[in-house]
């Protein structure tokens, strides 16, 4: 909104020659960063060689703290972005005063689609662009100050980085988990058992009898990385394939806003799930907001039941169910369109009295579902699984066997069950469940209740409105001649049933996951390339680590081939096939030159992201990822961090189920393979709020410069025009982002830094107010005034002795500011040091040096730069970054006097002030006595007296 700035009208006019003004703080701040560079102020040593020479440095406790990877926007950062940059900054200057080892640096996500859509758009190839806005999102930090150890600062997109994301590749592609270990192991280990004999090749079959596809296509099956033939999310609009993350929940690609289609399509794929079980334990060691772990709980999914096999004309469906208690009341099964079983077992004709409500009008099953599968796959997942009052489904013209009545139940297809989920298949059990309820009511299927109602309702489910789901009753009419669950509750009928079920080899018991293994390819340019290759026979061969990196070769045509985006039935086509010479090759990977053809898809942007802070240890190391010894210092097991991993980590929760997740099971793999001694990459997770900005629209909806918005009487006015108002997001296309640059050129740099902090608590998302700005500017003038002559540009400071209430005032602010910052408190930080800073203000005269330096010192981690040079200005030599944090004395952190409030009926009628250590009794008395309370009371008796000593006392008049 339009506004005039107070500040810049207060010094449009005569100010004094050395007052801190904005052009003061911009020279003070250039100077200082100019200095930090030079200076290497935040080089953190490393135990090998750094720490080896400084036995004082070596001694101290170690921090390694970390922001989320930002990516390289062409938009430049808005005063949203940093927030979280520096509440990190901050936390780790605190951290190096209490006598830490700080690891504190930042680099850069810079692979994506963004850059490669400009690419497409301007022809400039992403790494062009790509670096052009590092250096100006760097410059942007670099302003803020912000204490980076700039050695070890890198991108993705660098070579010497992503040479090892392909290396780690390799490693997880080289890997098998091998579930009696609990761990991952390479798979030449697997291949010796297959060979020796020790572990039986599926089939019978010797491993010397199977020829190189056939081993490949085995080893497959147990790689943790591996391709195959799967359902994917296939966006012909963006010409890609996206995990089902990247896709809204109304089936359209969070870029772009293209329609999602269900495609099967041969892709890469992590095996994630084999560490699912692994990944829910090591929660419980995690220092991490209980949301974010419940959100990975949830998303991991474990869930305890009973696999279950349905005989189906000679063959089998096999279904998971956690109410296998329930299976004498299936009366239908389900199949998700996607099915592989689904073809097979559709006839060429409609079975004699098929329904008319089962056919979906189609002349024959195979057209039903053909038709049926189109349909489906133009729903997302999430839409799919939306509660909709109307079920939609087709009969496949085949019946199944239930295995506990040897009833013949009727097969149908729905959009309802996910090929993701489970076995893809149910037993659906429409008497006590509600979408089974619903898809029977529809398609007129019948209905047998097994788990007798508690709530008064009868045992007719044709009397129902809805199903009775209930794990707290009576199972009723499941018996046969071999086993009855009559009688029992739902936990033994199920323990019951299931044993049944593996007696009889129909079944046992087992979990289920939600999650599902991680799609890892991309058909598009902007990526890490696949370190793989295929021989004549379509066989993927590892290249060697010496051939490592496989950079990314030119291009004429950034794009994959796009689509009609409402045609499902496409192929990818990506821009690295276009390039013959690259992608055909002649190699020698130890058996002689062959031809190859490489990969042309590219790795998930969430590659990079997977353990960037691994090289952040050790981010020059070219002969290995990182070193053992390093690794161990910064990220190894200690007391209190049981798996390892980064001290602090600070980011958005959108990152919840999508980077966190893949991160942790790299680190676990990496870990399994004996490569890091940390399980877990981060330790403890802070979640920043988010900087909000009012949003103004005109009355088509439209977005108008909020800048140019007039406030009039309580409404808001852009051109003559009315418009509204909302608060949400702060972004160049709502119009409403306000630049860092702006506000250091009018403030400075610390008093952005400042208001940011005192916005409120860090994890609470808050408005941004540029007018609210001014009150830290002038705490800073208020601080600057306090130490030097604004006239002469002297320090003011005295070395005599300061009086009591300012040592009581000082004290006080240095054990809560210490507190405070320890605990990420800064918006209370700072207001601890205003008041400080007030007192001094209000009590007028020099102020003593002992008082000016330790507010100096507190206020550095805030702002470091006026900091550094008003401590340099008070005659010291050595940078403020390294000094030790003042420590508060006790004996003045104890009132010598508190307020107490006295109250007669609720209503305060005396304020005394009495010693902190006053006793109820003594209180009491000193209550009855005082003057005004005697008056109070007129003489009335006294029938209670209620005493919180040493602050409250409550008189009950008789």
């Amino acid at each position: 909104m339009s506004e005039t700035n107070p500040a810049s009208a207060a010094e449009s006019a005569e100010v004094a020659p050395h007052r801190y003004t904005a052009a003061l703080a911009a020279e003070i701040e250039a100077r200082w960063q100019d200095f930090w560079d030079a200076d290497g102020t935040y080089e953190a040593p490393n135990p090998s060689g750094d720490l080896a020479g400084d036995p004082e440095v070596a001694a101290r406790p170690k921090k390694f703290i970390m922001d989320m990877f930002p990516y390289p926007s062409g938009a430049g950062l808005h005063v949203g972005h940093p927030l979280g940059y520096i509440a990190t900054d901050v936390y780790a200057r605190h951290q190096r005063m209490t006598g830490h080892n700080v690891l504190h640096t930042l680099g850069f996500d810079a692979f994506g689609l963004p850059a490669e859509q400009f690419a497409v758009q301007t022809g400039t190839h992403p790494r062009v662009s790509t670096e052009a806005n590092m250096a100006n999102m760097k410059a942007q930090l670099r302003r803020l100050g912000l204490g980076h150890d700039r050695r070890r600062s890198f991108a993705t997109i660098d070579p010497e980085y992503y040479r090892w994301t392909q290396w780690i590749f390799l490693q997880i592609f080289n890997s098998w988990y091998d579930p009696e270990a609990g761990k991952a192991r390479p798979v030449s280990e697997l291949v010796a058992a297959f060979e020796s004999g020790e572990r039986e090749v599926p089939g019978g079959r010797a491993w010397a009898d199977l020829s190189a596809v056939e081993r490949a296509d085995l080893l497959s099956e147990y790689r943790l990385a591996y391709a195959s033939d799967a359902p994917v999310n296939w966006c012909p609009g963006l010409g890609t394939v996206l995990a089902n993350e990247e896709v809204t929940a109304d089936g359209r690609s969070e870029r772009g806003n293209f329609p999602v289609f269900k495609a099967k399509l041969r892709q890469w794929n992590m095996r994630i799930t084999a560490y699912a079980d692994r990944l829910l334990d090591d929660l419980d060691g995690l220092d991490w907001p209980e949301a974010i772990k419940l959100q990975q709980r949830n998303w991991i999914g474990r869930s305890e039941g009973a696999r279950v096999d349905f005989p189906v004309d000679g063959d089998a469906v096999t279904v998971f169910t956690t109410r296998q208690d329930t299976l004498f009341g299936a009366t239908y099964m389900v199949l998700a369109p996607e099915h592989p079983l689904v073809e097979k077992f559709t006839p060429a004709a409609w079975p004699e009295g098929t329904r008319e409500a089962w056919t979906g009008g189609h002349a024959t099953p195979a057209e039903a579902v053909a038709a049926y599968r189109a349909q489906a796959a133009s729903k997302s997942d999430v839409e799919r699984q939306a509660e909709a009052k109307d079920k939609t489904g087709v009969f496949t013209g085949v019946f199944a066997t239930n295995p506990v009545n040897g009833e013949r139940i009727p097969v149908f297809i729905a959009d309802y069950v996910l090929m993701g989920y489970g076995t893809g298949a149910i037993m659906a059990v429409p008497a006590h469940d509600s979408r089974d309820f619903a898809f029977a009511r529809a398609f007129e299927l019948p209905m047998r209740c097994v788990v007798e109602p508690n709530d008064g309702r009868s045992t007719d489910p044709a009397e129902w409105d809805d199903a009775f789901a209930s794990h707290d009753a009576k199972l009723i009419n499941s018996a046969n001649g071999a086993v009855s669950l009559d009688g029992l509750g739902v936990v033994e009928a199920k323990a019951r049933v299931t044993a049944w079920l593996d007696e009889n080899g129909i079944g046992e018991g087992t979990v289920n996951y939600r999650l599902r293994d991680w799609l890892f390819s991309r058909q598009r340019y902007w990526g890490e390339p696949f370190p793989i290759v295929y021989d004549e026979d379509g066989v993927a061969h590892a290249l060697p680590e010496s051939m490592l990196p496989l950079e990314l070769p030119e291009v004429e045509d950034y794009s994959p081939r796009t689509f009609d985006p409402d045609d499902a039935d496409t192929q990818p086509e990506t821009p690295l096939s276009r390039n013959e010479d690259w992608v055909n090759v002649t190699l020698d990977l130890g058996d002689g030159p062959r031809k190859y053809r490489r990969e042309t898809n590219t790795m998930p942007n969430w590659a990079g992201s997977c353990w960037y802070e691994l090289r952040y240890l050790d981010p020059h190391n070219d002969r290995r990822l990182v070193d053992p010894e390093i690794e161990r210092y910064w990220m190894g097991p200690r007391e209190g961090m049981p798996h390892g991993g980064v001290d602090l980590y600070v980011g958005g929760s959108e990152h919840a189920v999508l980077h966190l997740l893949y991160a942790r099971f790299w680190s676990k793999i990496l870990f399994d393979l004996g490569h890091i001694s940390s399980p877990e990459p981060f330790h403890k997770l802070f979640n920043q709020g988010m900087i909000q900005a009012y949003v103004y629209r005109d009355s088509r909806g439209i977005a108008v410069p909020a800048a140019e918005v007039e406030e009039r009487d309580g409404a808001y006015w852009y051109q003559g025009e009315k418009v509204s108002r909302v608060l949400g997001k702060m972004g160049k296309s709502l119009k409403n982002a306000v630049t860092p640059d702006e506000i250091c050129a009018e403030y400075g740099a610390d008093t952005l830094r400042l208001y940011e902090m005192a916005m409120g608590p860090l994890d609470v998302s808050r408005p941004w107010d540029t007018r609210a700005v001014i009150g830290q500017y002038r705490l800073l003038q208020r601080l600057w005034r306090n130490i030097v002559d604004e006239a002469t540009g002297e320090v003011t400071v005295v070395d005599a002795e300061p009086d009591e209430d300012t040592l009581r005032a000082l004290h006080k602010a240095i054990d809560g500011v210490r507190q405070d910052l320890e605990g990420m408190r800064f918006n209370t930080a700072i207001a601890k040091i205003t008041e400080l800073n007030n007192h001094l203000t209000k009590a007028g005269g020099a102020v003593a040096r002992s008082v000016a330096e330790p507010l100096v010192l507190m206020i550095a981690p805030l702002a470091p730069h006026v900091a550094e040079e008003l401590w340099h200005r008070l005659g010291h030599t050595g940078s403020v970054v390294h000094q030790d944090f003042p420590v508060a004395d006790a004996a003045y952190l104890v009132d010598e006097t508190v307020t107490c409030v006295v109250q007669i009926k609720g209503k305060v009628k005396a304020r005394l002030e009495v010693p902190p250590s006053v006793s109820e009794e003594e209180l009491e008395k000193i209550a009855l006595a005082d003057g005004k309370v005697v008056a109070a009371l007129g003489g009335a008796g006294v029938r209670k007296v209620i005493v919180r000593a040493p602050k409250l006392v409550n008189i009950v008049p008789a």
